[in-house]
Order: C-alpha cells, then structure tokens, then sequence
C-alpha cells in the first residue's frame, strides 16, 4: 500500500512512534521513468539539505561528476551514508536506461540531525517535455508506507522542478509534502525556498 501526494500542498506525516524498535534499513529516495516514451531525456535526482547544526548543501549528478563523488563511506560531493550529512546519492543514470532510475539514500541512524531536504529533479539534456517521461518520487520508509509524488500531464518549459519536502518535525515525526514548483535553475529554485547558494555552470 502506498500514499500517493496528489495536489501541490499535499501532505503526510510519519509517526515514528508507531515503531516499537528503530528503522531497519535504508530510507530510500527514488525517482525513475520511461526511457522509451521520454527519449533522448536525461533526468537528474538531487536534493538541497540542511541539517540541525546549520550546514547546507546540494547533492546532484552535477556535483560529484568528473571525479569528485565517492562510496557512501566517505563524505564527498556524493554526500555520505555513515556519517553527516547521512544522506548518499547512489549514481547517475544518463537515460533512464536503469531499471531503478536515480537513487538517494537517508540514512535513519543520523535522521535525528537532518533539518530539512528539498528534493528536486531537472532535465540536464533534452527537450523539457516532462509530461513524456511519466517519473515519479518513491520515498520509502522500511516499515511504512511508500510515499509517492508523480509528475504527470506536466506542461511546464522550465527545466527545473522542486518536487517535495521532507521536513522533520522531532525525533519522532517526519513531514512529506509535495511541492511541484517549477524553476529555471539550480539558483532560481534556491532563491524560491531560502537556501542561499552561489552557483557556477556545470558540467557532466
């Protein structure tokens, strides 16, 4: 069973209470589509965050391309799983080839430390036809139900979107809410929510 954010502003909040024992597993952010109905479109999946003690930054495709990421062990432009940000994303997929898509990993021993993320996605080669590639955001916590946010019939020209929230609310209570704004950019979308980045072009 899932809980699917239909409208922008949609919300849902996760009790974590309702758990006897801690999270087991990774907390997963997905965001996959149809290679085939959206050719020749390269989807990137990334987030802003911010964790508790005031550090900011973004993770993306753009970041940790020509050699700057890393394995989910060591804290590099692909961000780190076992130790602050506790947030890692898994890889870059160019076309949508995989069957998984773009993957970004919470880790939940180090969710008590993350503030807030911003999850977006933005079309780095193609035409902006998001409404062709039929994606969706799976944000899946072990021992509840999938959240799902789905693009659909998106008629929007702008090549960047801010797709959900995650905010945390406590130790124990996380908000998901579904944003679906659309922006020109990396720095347009930062100005939009607050995050207060300089920004350089980039490349993959």
């Amino acid at each position: 069973m899932a809980i699917i954010l239909e409208k922008t502003g949609d919300k849902h909040r996760i009790d974590l209470r309702k758990q006897n024992e801690p999270i087991k597993g990774e907390i997963k952010i997905n965001l996959n589509w149809n290679a085939t109905s959206g050719k020749g479109i390269d989807l990137d999946l990334g987030c802003f965050y911010e964790l508790k003690n005031g550090k900011k930054r973004l993770i993306d495709g753009l970041q940790f391309s020509h050699g700057r990421g890393g394995t989910r062990d060591n804290v590099t432009n692909q961000g780190c799983y076992i130790q602050a940000p506790y947030i890692w994303h898994k890889g870059d997929d160019r076309d949508g080839s995989s069957d998984t898509g773009e993957t970004i990993l919470i880790n939940p021993e180090g969710l008590s430390q993350i503030k807030r993320v911003i999850v977006y996605a933005f079309i780095f080669e193609g035409v902006a036809r998001w409404s062709e590639t039929d994606a969706q955001v799976q944000i899946i916590i072990p021992g509840h139900e999938d959240i799902i946010v789905k693009l659909g019939d998106l008629t929007s020209n702008l090549r960047f979107c801010a797709l959900a929230s995650i905010e945390n609310e406590g130790i124990n209570n996380i908000e998901v809410k579904k944003l679906m704004t659309f922006h020109n950019s990396h720095s347009d979308c930062d100005k939009c929510y607050d995050w207060g980045f300089k920004y350089n072009v980039g490349s993959k």
